[in-house]
């Protein structure tokens, strides 16, 4: 299928602006994303139809705290990245072309059978996910025009790294995003993850003037992202440019693909950039893959008192009333509360 956002260059050459990449790409050849390919001067999607993954999540998962909680989320995913973080919790498939050859795999799957098999699982959402949302753009895209009429909301979880033109066609249908703001460090977005740091930056701004519901994701690794200046400026980013009733959520890193050699990320850490979120003025700051823990239900920023209770991606209560705490009157920040 012909790939949308791109322009034809001379010698059969294109350049594609889904993504900040920019990647200019000769015939015969493949973008970073490795399922974008140019064949005879069109760019082609080889991945419209090829859904790897396919299940029904809590939205609680993808994490999305303040959107709908409690509710179901069906959640499809490709092949592909357009990143290539060493610490990919999804490689087998988000990195699948890369290493493997260009390997392309999965169920051949429309979007109106997405937004059938979402309705039939009782979710209220469909949640483009698993591996990078950007790079199955057209079939979120048509997906995401057939969900809207059918009462289903949108989200994408994404490391924010679309272009503006990209993000301008998908803001009409999308509801909600979950965005990884892995760093704030533009020389850890070039080691880590092939990419840099400003785009990401950029599309989270665009995304909260577009009206589209967003939560902030910061997986800590020790040793490269954790240090307290960064996560200072990184929390202030959040509160000063997003707005400080963007929920944050830290994520406990544990070894896996490339990176094998860095500890489980200490308490002390998570707790510590708990502290810095609260001091920056976010309202809702939560540590995750922390099993056991009461951090990540949602308590009232003004009194305190606990609104939603949470054991892992259950919400077990949820106290809010018409978007108030029941204690205070305080307005609870989201939608669908």
């Amino acid at each position: 299928m012909e790939a949308l956002l791109y322009k034809p260059l001379k010698d059969q050459r294109v350049q594609c602006y889904l993504c900040a990449h920019r990647c200019v790409i000769k015939p015969g050849r493949r973008g970073i994303c490795g399922v974008r390919e140019n064949r005879e001067g069109r760019l082609e999607t080889l991945v419209y139809d090829k859904i790897i993954a396919a299940h029904v999540d809590p939205i609680e998962k993808k994490p999305l705290f303040h959107f709908y909680p409690g509710t179901l989320a069906y959640s499809v995913g490709t092949v592909g990245c357009n990143f290539t973080c060493q610490f990919c919790q999804n490689a087998d498939i988000a990195q699948m072309p890369a290493d493997n050859g260009g390997r392309i795999t999965g169920k051949p799957v429309s979007p109106a059978d997405i937004v059938d098999s979402a309705i039939k699982a009782g979710c209220r959402s469909i949640a483009y996910t698993y591996t990078e949302p950007t790079v199955f753009f057209e079939l979120a895209l048509d997906t995401a025009r057939l969900a809207q009429p059918a009462g289903l909301k949108n989200i994408f979880v994404t490391n924010g790294y679309m272009t503006a033109e990209a993000l301008d066609m998908i803001h009409p249908y999308l509801d909600a995003a979950n965005v990884d703001l892995k760093a704030f460090s533009d020389d850890f977005y070039k080691k880590m993850c092939g990419a840099r740091l400003a785009p990401v930056m950029e599309t989270l701004k665009k995304m909260k003037a577009l009206d589209i519901f967003v939560e902030v994701t910061t997986l800590l690794i020790p040793g490269l992202n954790d240090d307290t200046g960064e996560l200072t400026q990184l929390a202030g980013f959040i509160a000063t440019d997003l707005g400080t009733d963007t929920p944050w959520h830290i994520s406990r890193f544990h070894p896996t693909y490339r990176l094998m050699d860095r500890e489980i990320t200490p308490l002390e850490t998570l707790n510590r950039a708990r502290e810095i979120g609260d001091s920056a003025g976010l309202k809702y700051v939560y540590t995750g893959n922390v099993p056991g823990q009461a951090s990540e239900s949602t308590f009232c920023y003004s009194c305190g008192v606990r609104l939603i209770d949470r054991r892992g991606f259950l919400v077990t209560e949820n106290r809010i009333k018409d978007g108030k705490c029941p204690a205070c009157g305080a307005v609870i920040h989201g939608r669908g509360l």
